[in-house]
């Protein structure tokens, strides 16, 4: 009762940060009274000063429940806040042996989006299955951000030990501790506002994830409020009046998608990412770096969308860096499915070729 009561009072404090007063006052009243609050999610919970997941055939989804359960739901508290996520399990994880050690996919969805829908369109779950790897899948809160989307132009959530990358990274943690994850093999990928944290993560915890997928989405830092948010998704980030955080400089793996003819993110911002996770200040038209031999490549789908691949390698031939610019196409993920929203099923499939890079960065070789 007494840990009910102290996590109510960080989300009662929380709500009433945000204006909320009636769902904080509502909160503590509940916790006080004995009642399964909001925060609590009906379960109990650990000491409220610590980051907590709840994880578990317990709380899995109804229609997954028994033997084969695979799709994880939990929630996760720190002191920045309450996230709800999926956790994929593959079928030979839940075998007695777990000796095996596994490599571990956070998603994080984009605008209007969830963790359920975000993993039918990007078919995720089935390659985990398929290669035996772990999918994490946070959900933005609609009380964080209206709309569902990560607050990647946010100051307070563009840095470390703070607002959502704290929240992300502790909960990544938490599932690497919990499932025997490779910790050289932590893997971040997102679509549009996704994408746009994901490279925030790939930034502020280096020490964490090996390598970032950003899928329509805009470099780290790109905005400071809605107003320049809009500006960047318009015509790409234009950095005057602020500068990167002081975390940021450091190069860093990274696969880049992007439609030339999506109107929601400027494609603009797909050359920015590159040149970050390059460790170059980014400029709109930036496309080689003096420390990277090129490979160009040109190509089309079957049936689909011709597309222009770059590749970033060291002296020894090693991918780097890889940028897909799909022409003709707009703002969906890549060789995805219909059962999802915002996917271009005729597109290369961005999924595959994120795992397949990532299978070629370990944190231990950075």
């Amino acid at each position: 009762m007494k840990d009910a009561v102290r996590i109510a009072m960080i989300e009662a404090a929380r709500l009433t940060q945000a204006g909320r007063l009636a769902e904080a006052t509502d909160l503590i009243q509940s916790a006080l009274m004995g009642a399964p609050t909001a925060a609590e999610g009906g379960r109990s919970r650990a000491n409220a000063d610590l980051a907590v997941i709840d994880h578990g055939l317990d709380v899995v989804d109804a229609e997954v429940r028994g033997r084969d359960a695979r799709f994880i739901s939990g929630t996760f508290i720190n002191g920045a806040g309450t996230r709800d996520y999926k956790l994929y399990l593959p079928s030979d994880a839940l075998a007695s042996d777990r000796k095996r050690s596994r490599f571990l996919v956070v998603m994080l969805h984009g605008c209007g989006q969830n963790p359920d829908d975000f993993a039918a369109g990007t078919r995720m779950n089935q390659l985990a299955e398929e290669q035996g790897f772990l999918v994490l899948y946070p959900a933005q809160s609609t009380s964080a951000n209206g709309s569902g989307c990560w607050s990647w132009f946010n100051a307070a959530d563009q840095q470390r030990g703070l607002g959502e990358p704290s929240i992300i990274a502790e909960l990544t943690r938490q599932v690497m501790m919990s499932h025997g994850i490779d910790p050289e093999r932590v893997y971040v990928a997102g679509l549009s506002a996704g994408g746009a944290m994901a490279i925030t993560l790939a930034v502020a915890y280096p020490d964490l994830y090996a390598a970032v997928g950003v899928h329509s989405g805009l470099p780290h830092a790109a905005a400071h409020d809605l107003l320049s948010a809009v500006g960047a998704m318009r015509q790409g980030a234009i950095r005057s009046g602020w500068s990167l955080p002081p975390d940021a400089g450091r190069a860093f793996p990274a696969i880049v998608f992007h439609g030339d003819c999506d109107t929601t993110v400027h494609p603009a911002n797909a050359a920015q990412v590159i040149a970050q996770a390059r460790a170059h200040p980014f400029e709109t038209d930036r496309l080689s770096f003096p420390e990277d031999e090129l490979r160009v490549e040109q190509g089309r789908i079957p049936g689909g969308y011709a597309f222009t691949r770059t590749r970033y390698q060291d002296s020894e031939g090693h991918s780097k860096a890889i940028l897909w610019i799909v022409h003709g196409a707009g703002h969906g993920w890549f060789g995805g499915s219909a059962a999802g929203s915002y996917t271009e099923p005729r597109g290369p499939d961005a999924s595959r070729e994120m795992l397949r890079f990532f299978a070629g960065q370990r944190l231990r070789e950075r």
